[in-house]
């Protein structure tokens, strides 16, 4: 079967990030926005304007991931996987108010210390699936990383755990299954999924690695498509419906963390390259923001709902 490629070779952005993640689109103002994780910033950018439009918020602390929140202007505050546990971020004043804290009892502190956020997303219900993993800035991962759900009367549960890089999170158009990546496994599972309970059952293999670098985020298109990005691996893959690579989208630099849809264009993240001297190439281009139109359209990412 041929594989379709894309090729970019300039940034669309030329951010820099440390670790560029969680690109998310808002249709509403045809608007993205994306973190710098390790340096606690997040960006914004008016598409209708285009690169000039780039804003730099302070978020204080780490954060993974947002989502645009039902019935809330997500001009002003958004729902973020933030350091310790999930928040309402306020972009206007870089403030955070506190939803769900991760960690309760006597490792608390310590938890909360040694890890963060990392990728999310919002299912049918409003529901708020956010991962909590040991940062790699601190210390090695370990296999205490916690895939979270947030319900919308405030609860947090734990859904899945015993995972040591917990990453893109989706689901299906029937709503039966979801999708996660798992980063050191070089695996995307798939799960039966019950959008009225929440409950999750019936883990299976989806998509097994065996390339060049390491599965990130990945986001899905209106066709089924995953589309993951490959930290270390210089591009983002197009994965069929059956699990199959059907499309590659290649860059100039290595780690691939991110991508989005706005309309038709893919925009994607990518992190600082962790040996310059070797990969000179990929290390003038790291960390920047990537666009390129892949002639299909993303799934709708229904808005958070809390009570």
């Amino acid at each position: 079967m041929s594989v379709q490629q894309w090729k970019v070779t300039e940034p669309y952005l030329p951010t820099r990030c440390s670790l560029g993640e969680g690109v998310f689109y808002n249709e509403e103002r045809h608007e993205i926005r994306f973190l710098d994780i390790n340096s606690s910033k997040l960006y914004t950018v008016d598409l209708h304007k285009g690169p000039t439009s780039v804003k730099e918020i302070d978020t204080g602390m780490p954060i993974g991931v947002t989502v645009d929140i039902e019935g809330v202007d997500s001009s002003e505050v958004v729902l973020a996987g933030a350091k310790d546990g999930v928040t309402k971020f306020n972009l206007k004043t870089g403030s955070h108010e506190y939803v769900a804290k991760y960690w309760n009892g006597a490792q608390a502190e310590e938890k909360a210390r040694r890890m963060r956020s990392n990728d999310g997303a919002v299912d049918t219900a409003g529901r708020f699936w956010v991962e909590a993993f040991v940062d790699p800035e601190i210390e090695e991962p370990t296999d205490e990383a916690v895939v979270f759900r947030l319900d919308p009367d405030g609860t947090l549960k734990t859904v899945y755990e015993k995972i040591v890089i917990p990453n893109g999170i989706t689901w299906n158009a029937a709503d039966n299954l979801m999708y996660l990546t798992d980063t050191t496994a070089n695996k995307i599972w798939s799960f039966r999924y019950d959008p009225k309970s929440g409950d999750i059952s019936d883990k299976q293999p989806f998509y097994q690695h065996e390339g060049p670098g390491n599965p990130d985020g990945h986001t899905m298109d209106e066709e089924g498509n995953i589309w993951q990005a490959l930290f270390g691996g210089s591009r983002v893959l197009r994965i069929s419906p059956e699990g199959k690579v059907t499309g590659e989208v290649l860059l100039p630099t290595r780690n691939i963390t991110c991508s989005v849809f706005a309309g038709t264009d893919l925009f994607i993240t990518s992190a600082k390259e962790d040996d310059p001297e070797q990969y000179r190439e990929s290390a003038s281009f790291a960390g920047n923001l990537f666009k390129v139109n892949v002639g299909v359209r993303g799934v709708q990412k229904p808005k958070a709902r809390l009570q």
